[in-house]
């Protein structure tokens, strides 16, 4: 464990020697280090219970959880990890310190470092594999589980490898093309990641975050990310099925990135509450950050009341049918012709 005096030549920052104003600073700020990795965390708050949130793929960091930490923070003692290969952490150049138990490890080596026993583990897309592989491994550590558009399983598609003349849409999802064009990979992806209309500040936010690594680290996470050391479907339901403690599956019922019954799997192999974001894509905590905090939140304050929870479903606003507004208030007439609101 240390400060953050001093990242190193391996590690990025945040803002790439830009000072930016957050809506929320840390209350500590650190390290860990394992055979020679090292891995950046932060603090915020110091309420209970403590909430660690684990980053997704290594095209992106820590700051993805940027509109969660306020929200949570304000009760409870929240925790992001970074993830290998972006952000504050190191970018390893062996495919080996890329697989899934490494991510795990260094979890649990941050929770270690800052004297917590258990927390509620959550995490987005390979965050939240990671989250369920936690809580299944190390069942003693979870108190709960925050799965958003998990993937779990999850396959790179065919041809990932293969060498073409041109690459066009999803044919760009291949590793020959990320070293012709990064930055036209990741915008790609992004692009998919948010397919919610008027997204273009996540977009924005994504490509820069991804911009932070390169396409060699990256291409570096793909065998255990998706390739042949990932998770098979059966591997997958029997990680689920040992995990114990209380699950939330958040998944956007038009998630690009990650099918839809992917969560529905999910919440059935761990017995967990299902929350369907109806027109969601892959991203609800930054697409919808608000609704996401609320579903958080509460599942949290139930998880440390000891309580379950129903499924439930949210509908984002483009995806719910119209209604006239004398439905909404019958009383005062409004939407019928001539009519006026009473003040």
């Amino acid at each position: 464990m240390g400060d953050d005096s001093d990242d190193g030549p391996r590690r990025g920052s945040w803002c790439e020697g830009s000072w930016r104003m957050r809506a929320r600073e840390p209350d500590a700020v650190g390290y860990v280090e394992r055979d020679g990795v090292s891995v950046g965390y932060e603090v915020f708050g110091d309420g209970e219970p403590t909430i660690v949130l684990l980053t997704s793929w290594a095209i992106v960091h820590a700051r993805q959880w940027k509109a969660q930490v306020p929200y949570l923070a304000r009760r409870c003692r929240v925790v992001t990890v970074e993830g290998r290969g972006n952000g504050r952490a190191d970018r390893p150049r062996t495919p080996d310190a890329y697989a899934d138990r490494q991510y795990v490890a260094d979890g649990i080596a941050v929770m270690d470092a800052i004297g917590a026993r258990q927390a509620v583990v959550g995490g987005l897309s390979l965050g939240g594999r990671h989250a369920l592989q936690l809580a299944a491994w190390y069942p003693d550590r979870a108190a709960g589980v925050i799965a958003i558009g998990a993937a779990l399983p999850w396959a790179l598609p065919e041809g990932f490898e293969k060498v073409r003349d041109r690459y066009e849409g999803a044919e760009k999802l291949n590793i020959h093309y990320w070293r012709q064009d990064y930055r036209g990979f990741v915008e790609l992806f992004m692009s998919a990641a948010f397919i919610e209309p008027h997204s273009t500040k996540q977009w924005e936010d994504g490509v820069e975050w991804g911009l932070t690594t390169d396409a060699e680290t990256l291409a570096l996470t793909t065998p255990a990310a998706g390739g042949a050391h990932s998770p098979t479907a059966d591997e997958a339901e029997a990680t689920c099925r040992r995990v114990r403690c209380p699950v939330l599956v958040i998944h956007g019922d038009q998630d690009a990135i990650v099918p839809y019954a992917t969560g529905v799997d999910l919440a059935r192999w761990t017995r967990g509450e299902l929350v369907t974001v109806r027109g969601g894509g892959h991203a609800p905590p930054m697409r919808d950050p608000i609704r996401t905090n609320l579903v958080i939140g509460r599942f949290v304050e139930r998880v440390a009341g000891g309580r379950a929870n129903a499924p439930i479903t949210w509908t984002r606003a483009r995806s719910r049918a119209r209604r006239a507004l004398c439905g909404l208030f019958p009383d005062e007439g409004v939407g019928r012709p001539g009519a006026s609101v009473r003040r």
